[in-house]
């Protein structure tokens, strides 16, 4: 084993041992695959003695999957395949009674049942069963009955360990996201207003445009944490045993107005990295754009919305007054910038005319994102009272 991988290694054992996270949830669920195994075969071989026990421990230890839904899925889906594989290898052993040509007749039906995409990963084990009753040469009904069992007692056991023994949960990575999207979508309009205050260059808004693209990205990592996390939460007793309750989760549109928010910063950032967009900004307008995308800056990193996605913070009563706030002073400065180009040479406000309608609908983005409640409702009609200039 190279070097860097041997540390690689030793750091994740350390990260399993130290603290929760992907290292320890990886090791948790290989050791109840492990104990599973191992308490089928204590039943199966050891305490019931059956012909064929391997079946048990080798049907447990692959039905502990990484959510408990999944689980019951997979053992629907493998006794499906394993009965039907069992069935087929027996009745082409009776019929030809030799198992080369048993196998001739029964193994290219089963593979090619194993590859039907409603089975997923569990349509390997058709063939495999087949396999296991051919090569022992017992297809009898009181041999194919037991092998129904083991496999039944098998699945029972791997269920069983998975929903009762730590039962996973994936909702950290949402959690993480979650506080991870808003940081990163207001430390990037940080950045752009301090560019465009200083007199960005090209070079530079295509740095901005790239960092905004991720921003999406994790949009969508969201989205899929979510459904896992969805998933692990279906069918799971473990809920039901946990002393604290769960963060209230964020309303369904939550996900989709941060969509809308980092597209339209990536839309405006895309705007500031055309090269056909020139000459550069007036001082004027360059003031106005900056002030607007660092209070919209402040509205994305506003505790309020920290709030709304599941996690308060310790200022929890002042979070309104400042998204209010800040949601004024972008409003403001979006009327500052239309009325710089309004007036203006051609050139000027053709410039400024793309960014008025990218930061018109990316304050109407976070207006939408920010709790009705706490937003007066002067500001979207000055929102809206702004952005009728740039539309000629």
């Amino acid at each position: 084993m190279p070097a860097w991988e041997a540390r690689a290694v030793g750091r994740s054992i350390r990260r399993a041992v130290a603290s929760p996270g992907a290292e320890r949830d990886t090791a948790v669920q290989s050791l109840k695959a492990a104990g599973a195994a191992l308490l089928a075969w204590a039943v199966a071989g050891w305490w019931w003695n059956a012909p064929l026990a391997i079946l048990a421990p080798w049907t447990a230890l692959f039905l502990v999957q990484s959510t408990v839904y999944r689980s019951l899925l997979s053992a629907l889906q493998q006794l499906t395949v394993v009965v039907v594989g069992t069935l087929l290898a027996a009745v082409a052993g009776v019929l030809t009674h030799n198992t080369m040509a048993a196998m001739a007749l029964a193994l290219p039906i089963t593979v090619l049942l194993g590859n039907y995409a409603r089975f997923g990963t569990q349509g390997l084990y058709a063939p495999t069963a087949a396999l296991f009753v051919l090569t022992s040469g017992a297809y009898t009904a009181p041999d194919i009955a037991h092998r129904f069992l083991e496999t039944l007692l098998g699945a029972v056991i791997g269920i069983g360990v998975n929903a009762l023994v730590f039962p996973p949960v994936h909702s950290r990575r949402v959690r993480h996201l979650r506080a991870q999207l808003p940081l990163s979508s207001s430390e990037l309009l940080y950045t752009i207003a301090d560019g465009v205050a200083e007199g960005h260059a090209e070079e530079q808004a295509r740095g901005w445009y790239d960092r905004a693209q991720r921003l999406t990205d994790v949009v969508t990592d969201l989205r899929e944490a979510r459904r896992w996390s969805d998933e692990s939460c279906r069918v799971n007793p473990g809920l039901r045993l946990r002393r604290r309750a769960a963060p209230t989760p964020p309303t369904g549109t939550w996900d989709s107005d941060w969509d809308q928010v980092t597209e339209h910063i990536a839309t405006t950032t895309r705007t500031l990295a055309d090269p056909a967009r020139r000459p550069p900004l007036e001082p004027e307008a360059r003031d106005a754009l900056a002030a607007l995308l660092r209070a919209a800056g402040d509205v994305c990193g506003g505790d309020e919305l920290g709030h709304l996605a599941g996690s308060p913070g310790p200022g929890e009563a002042e979070q309104p007054r400042d998204v209010r706030h800040a949601l004024a002073r972008a409003s403001a400065a979006h009327r500052r910038l239309t009325a710089a180009s309004a007036g203006r040479h051609p050139a000027p406000a053709s410039t400024t005319g793309g960014l008025l309608t990218d930061t018109r609908r990316l304050l109407s983005a976070l207006l939408r994102l920010a709790d009705p409640e706490t937003v007066p409702a002067s500001e979207p009609t000055a929102g809206r009272r702004a952005a009728s200039p740039a539309s000629g």
